[in-house]
């Protein structure tokens, strides 16, 4: 009887759910005008613009303009995922490691086998221009490489051109000086030619840091079929062992950082103070990667961010390691003054 009641309430819920959708008005935009006004209205809400600046192939140009700030919906990247993207740092008017950024960005879009419309040189160019007429003296830099908007269809073939994308997104970020905890993420990592390229397919990426949340964590690490330890959702992951080694796993089958490639030219230094012993990349096992002395997050934004404790149990003494703030110290000293080939002065007007 009460299984009875149940199937009658159910679908009780479903007829009054349906003739609420009989009420339910979709509002039809008369003109592009109407629906400006509406976006406007929308953005008029927000104390203060966090893109400041858009560049779109699709347009031609760089926009100021927010409400103007859209991709077509039937490009390949939104509705197929076929593109790539990459990033740098806007830091005190500069712009670091923005040639090996667009370097890597290149690579991928060549495994994604899309066509850059720029070359390199007009890439940076691009990009130079455009966090000059953004304002943005601190934040981030993105930009991605699409098949191009033209159709729905899987493949790209009868699309016109690729696109490209970018965007400076202003916000402050500061040295990480506090530890955070990390799991073992159970969603399965991308395979080595999809997680070696950085492509917009970040589902699985997305997944695992949410199932971190969940568990009171801040993100998590994945591990490969073999127990090898791999990579952070969307950045590297680096250890001190007992010995005073410093170990990043080995990259063949994750993507090469740049900020990780960066921190293994500077951590030498310490090697030659007899703060380090060596510097290597190699496979790292769960069972040596937990018994570290110290642990940490690397990846552009950080640039460096130190893990305390990971499935529960402390790295280390459970505190933020002494190497891994004098790593830290290399990298952020490297962004604020560190050589010309490194970093791009933005020329504001």
């Amino acid at each position: 009887m009460a299984a009875s009641n149940s199937s009658f309430d159910q679908t009780s819920a479903v007829a009054a759910e349906a003739k609420n959708g009989e009420d339910f008005s979709v509002h039809v935009f008369s003109s592009s005008a109407e629906l400006l006004e509406k976006l406007h209205e929308k953005w008029n809400l927000v104390k203060q613009q966090p893109y400041p600046a858009m560049y779109s192939s699709v347009y031609g140009g760089i926009i100021l303009d927010p409400a103007m700030m859209v991709i077509p919906i039937d490009d390949h990247m939104v509705h197929r995922g076929h593109g790539v993207f990459d990033t740098a740092i806007i830091f005190d008017g500069y712009l670091y490691e923005l040639d090996v950024h667009i370097n890597r960005f290149l690579r991928s879009a060549s495994k994604a086998r899309i066509a850059s419309p720029f070359t390199f040189s007009e890439l940076k160019s691009i990009l130079i221009q455009l966090s000059a007429a953004s304002k943005c003296r601190k934040g981030t830099l993105r930009y991605w490489l699409s098949a191009g908007p033209g159709n729905f269809l899987l493949s790209p073939a009868k699309c016109p051109t690729s696109a490209f994308y970018a965007v400076v997104i202003d916000e402050d970020f500061a040295q990480c000086k506090e530890g955070v905890r990390v799991i073992t993420s159970a969603i399965p990592m991308k395979s080595p030619l999809f997680a070696t390229m950085k492509n917009v397919n970040y589902l699985p990426n997305v997944l695992s840091v949410m199932e971190a949340e969940d568990k009171g964590a801040f993100s998590s690490i994945w591990v490969d079929e073999k127990g090898y330890i791999a990579e952070g959702p969307n950045v590297n992951v680096a250890f001190i062992n007992s010995d005073k080694e410093l170990i990043l796993p080995s990259f063949d089958k994750i993507l090469s950082g740049c900020t990780a490639l960066r921190l293994l030219q500077l951590a030498p230094k310490l090697v030659e103070q007899g703060r380090l012993k060596c510097v290597k990349t190699t496979d790292i096992t769960v069972e040596e990667a937990k018994e570290a002395a110290e642990m940490m997050y690397v990846g552009s934004t950080l640039p460096l961010l130190p893990i305390i404790m990971w499935d529960e149990k402390p790295i280390g003494n459970g505190e933020v390691g002494e190497m891994t703030m004098a790593l830290s110290d290399l990298l952020w000293e490297d962004m604020a003054a560190g050589p010309e080939s490194q970093r791009i002065p933005v020329p504001y007007a």
